[in-house]
């Protein structure tokens, strides 16, 4: 009997230190993560890094996925390579190259991974590129990133088979690279956006109901206990997001729940979001 004892208390002790430690998934370990250092954003560097699905054919132009902040799209809540992959062998979404940007640091090199933390002593340039109402983070993309993805897979210059997603301040810049440039992408995914006056985006209401409309598809998720403070309330900046995209017909969805600020709600119905932006 005691032996039985010692022996559970061994598994459950095994267990423990096995859920204690940091899941890596096959693909987030197969990623490449190389260093960019940009002209667009003189001065900054930033890591980035592609994954192919399956069912891609070399010779055929493919569709793409832009993740901002690329580090948390591809653990954390959301595991978009193995979701995205599961997908496309399902025949739920087209085989598509996925790329994952992270925010530009002003150095001149990155020797450590790059996480939600600016490596000590640099600077961060996430708020600009991000939060700005802007086209110069669509330009970084154009003419920096792209290219380098294009020699990865030939890709469709078809709008409507590109697609972009962020998170918070990330979820606002999806959004601004699509408005800004809908020739190069036209279906958006936001988590929790950061659509406050951070630097702007609380005026994104009022431009989406008077400028011309865009041929875009707009996924919005937040939650009822996002952030509320001096920028503004995000879970009401959504609200008035969904509320101007409803006004001008747009083919857009808003999924509500009572998350905070953060991946976790969106990464509970990531899958079901990628369907519905990818759906024909």
């Amino acid at each position: 009997m005691l032996q039985d004892a010692t022996r559970a208390l061994i598994m459950k002790t095994i267990l423990f230190l096995f859920a204690a430690v940091p899941f890596f998934s096959q693909a987030a370990e197969k990623l490449q993560w190389q260093v960019l250092k940009s002209t667009v954003f003189a001065g900054t560097v930033r890591q980035y890094a592609f994954h192919k699905t399956p069912g891609l054919d070399a010779a055929k132009s493919a569709a793409l996925m832009v993740f901002q902040d690329g580090h948390s799209y591809v653990e954390g809540n959301f595991h978009a390579p193995e979701v995205i992959d599961k997908l496309v062998q399902s025949g739920a979404v087209p085989p598509m190259l996925l790329v994952f940007v992270n925010p530009g640091v002003f150095a001149d090199d990155l020797a450590e991974p790059q996480g939600w933390n600016t490596p000590k002593g640099l600077k961060s340039n996430r708020s600009v590129e991000y939060d700005s109402l802007s086209p110069l983070y669509a330009e970084m993309l154009e003419r920096e990133i792209l290219p380098l993805a294009g020699k990865v897979q030939l890709l469709s210059a078809d709008p409507t088979q590109r697609a972009i997603c962020g998170t918070s301040s990330g979820g606002i810049c999806a959004f601004t690279v699509a408005w800004e440039r809908p020739d190069l992408f036209a279906k958006v995914m936001s988590h929790v956006g950061s659509f406050t006056n951070i630097r702007g985006g609380h005026l994104y209401p009022s431009l989406i109901r008077k400028e011309k409309i865009r041929p875009l598809r707009v996924f919005l998720q937040d939650g009822t206990n996002d952030l509320d403070n001096e920028h503004g309330n995000w879970f009401l900046a959504n609200q008035q997001m969904a509320a101007a995209l409803k006004f001008r017909h747009y083919d857009y969805t808003f999924v509500t729940d009572d998350s905070e600020h953060g991946g976790k709600g969106g990464g509970k119905i990531f899958a079901d979001s990628v369907k519905w932006l990818w759906r024909k």
